[in-house]
């Protein structure tokens, strides 16, 4: 993300030709048969994902939803390769991160893809000022690209946090720590920012301070932006959802539209208010109408 010396933004090319900043453009992401598993302090296996297929176009923005253990905060990780897959592969544009060397990932990490992970005392040095967590989010950057970054004044206003900006982090109200790790994960002008539950316990005017900053980035240069929350009022912003269930992606929302995702192996999820319904075991026929649709009946309503 980069601004003039005035703090104007720089023009975006649109995709019609019109000029546009090559680092400003958002990054796709993609997995491929995506599983991971971790191990529990009592020594068990668990499977945190299992399979997973998603692409991400450049410039998306996208709102993972799940239940808590459903492995979205673990896929928002994997795509930041803050850790790597069991199985199965992860492409960061053309370039697959989840078999990338440790050397190379963690340039492309502190240059491309920001992070931003649940809790804001995990992003931020509590002993620093505002303006000295933005400084240091900015360590990686060339000399050239930090002139060039947005003023830390009008990163700061972006977030109502113009009267803290010399403000040590410990000092400040939980509301504001969100919302300096937001601004701190901007800073950099990443082509891929990943945010976990970013609007967590936050009041409804912090969480907009919080939504308008991301929504912003994705407006004016292109970010392709994917958070996790559990607020369905935060992932209604977002043009595109993906709801996590299982380890797995269960379903979509694209364009106000709810659409159930066949997994790999031919499996689905069924929408929420049916799952609650039709317990495992129900007997369900499908029917091909044969004009492209399907018809889903359980076995019991059939005798009826």
């Amino acid at each position: 993300m980069r601004t003039g010396r005035s703090g104007s933004a720089v023009p975006a090319r649109a995709a019609d030709g019109d000029e546009r900043d090559p680092r400003a453009r958002g990054i796709g992401v993609r997995c491929q048969g995506v599983v991971h598993l971790y191990r529990t302090f009592e020594g068990h296996d668990v499977v945190a994902l299992r399979g997973v297929d998603l692409a991400i176009a450049p410039g998306e923005r996208v709102a993972f939803l799940g239940p808590s253990g459903s492995g979205k905060s673990t896929l928002l990780q994997l795509l930041g390769g803050i850790q790597r897959p069991s199985a199965g592969r992860i492409f960061l544009g053309d370039e697959e991160i989840s078999r990338m060397g440790e050397r190379y990932l963690a340039r492309i990490r502190s240059r491309s893809v920001s992070t931003m992970l649940q809790g804001a005392t995990r992003n931020l040095l509590p002993y620093a000022t505002a303006r000295q967590n933005i400084g240091f989010a900015r360590l990686a950057l060339s000399a050239a690209d930090r002139r060039d970054a947005m003023l830390d004044s009008e990163l700061l206003g972006r977030v109502g946090l113009d009267d803290q900006a010399d403000q040590t982090v410990s000092t400040m109200s939980g509301g504001q720590r969100q919302r300096l790790a937001l601004a701190c994960a901007v800073s950099t002008g990443p082509e891929l920012l990943l945010a976990d539950e970013p609007t967590s316990q936050l009041s409804h005017q912090d969480r907009d301070h919080v939504l308008h900053l991301l929504h912003s980035v994705g407006d004016d240069f292109g970010t392709t932006i994917v958070v996790v929350t559990h607020q369905p009022e935060v992932a209604a912003t977002f043009p595109r959802t993906v709801t996590m269930k299982g380890g797995r992606v269960g379903a979509e929302g694209r364009d106000g539209s709810e659409y159930v995702v066949i997994g790999a192996d031919g499996d689905l999820h069924l929408p929420g208010h049916l799952s609650a319904e039709w317990r495992p075991g129900t007997l369900v026929r499908i029917e091909d109408e044969g004009t492209g649709k399907l018809v889903i009946s359980r076995a019991d309503e059939e005798t009826q």
